[in-house]
């Protein structure tokens, strides 16, 4: 493994760790269609885990975890982050704050979103959570975007320069997001006033975009030339995202729309911006730094 990976991987755990990022409601009140306001619950770490990964469920109340660039770094760029966990749970460290360091190493101040969990919702609601467990996270992608539109003079943005940057199911939920014509839910506020789609995406390992009946895309994921300039990444042995990846890299190419997509031999599934033992999958952080330059939204 490089030493450089090594380094900045075990720097980015430790700043993450250490740094206690303001969090922040996502919605004036009750998230849509929601009765309750659960923020939720660590789960216990486990012991296999090194370094640690931290896991959250029962989510009813998404929040915004504020990780602002550096002031003398800062580039006016902002991107929402959405980590993975399978829907029943989100991982705001590994796929969230870690990945949040890198950016902010960048000049990016990133926004890790808590989105809804299929764990804690109302019992009534439960079996609707479940057949379609990415639309109340999408519902929370889309209010999160508009979210940083709104405040862009506050968090110091460009509201033209706004990405989405999701994770395993983060990474389902931000293809949605990218294709999607219209909101997912009823306008709540002056928010809701603005555009939900980013300006630019990075989806990493997406989590089952594929149907494994068709050997097609999700019927949600609908490529067109409205969709903004893409990153991707995955691996080889990753079954669960290496057709789903290359289909939508695919659609992207077949609409006209900027794309880069990146096929690593092996390292597996879930691991966020750290390194694996026996592969090179740790070194996507500098292809994807590299693409951020390429579009003029880090400096040389």
């Amino acid at each position: 493994m490089n030493p450089r990976t090594w380094l900045f991987t075990a720097f980015a755990i430790f700043l993450a760790s250490s740094t206690q990022a303001e969090t922040i409601p996502l919605w004036p009140d009750l998230a849509p269609g929601e009765t309750t306001k659960k923020s939720g619950t660590e789960l216990p770490m486990r012991p296999e885990d090194q370094p640690p990964i931290s896991r959250v469920e029962n989510i009813t109340a998404p929040t915004l975890a504020l990780f602002p660039a550096p002031k003398e770094k800062a580039n006016g760029v902002g991107v929402l982050i959405l980590p993975g966990g399978g829907f029943g749970k989100v991982v705001p460290n590994m796929e969230g704050s870690e990945a949040a360091a890198w950016l902010n190493g960048l000049g990016i101040s990133a926004f890790v979103l808590s989105y809804r969990t299929t764990t804690g919702v109302d019992p009534a609601a439960e079996a609707a959570a479940k057949a379609e467990p990415w639309k109340r996270p999408l519902q929370d992608s889309q209010r999160g975007i508009r979210h940083l539109r709104h405040h862009a003079k506050e968090y110091g943005l460009d509201p033209a320069k706004i990405g989405l940057l999701g994770f395993s199911a983060g990474g389902q939920v931000a293809a949605i997001h990218l294709t999607s014509e219209a909101a997912a839910y009823e306008a709540v506020d002056t928010v809701d006033e603005l555009e939900f789609r980013p300006d630019f995406s990075m989806l990493v390992y997406p989590w089952r975009v594929a149907d494994d009946q068709t050997g097609k895309l999700m019927l949600q994921i609908v490529p067109s030339a409205k969709m903004p300039p893409g990153f991707l990444v995955h691996t080889d042995d990753d079954k669960s995202s290496s057709l789903g990846a290359a289909l939508i890299y695919l659609g992207m190419k077949q609409h006209g729309v900027s794309g880069e997509l990146h096929v690593y031999q092996n390292g597996g599934h879930g691991y966020g911006t750290r390194p694996r033992p026996g592969s090179v999958i740790g070194t996507w952080r500098d292809r994807g730094s590299d693409w951020l330059r390429v579009r003029g939204l880090v400096a040389e």
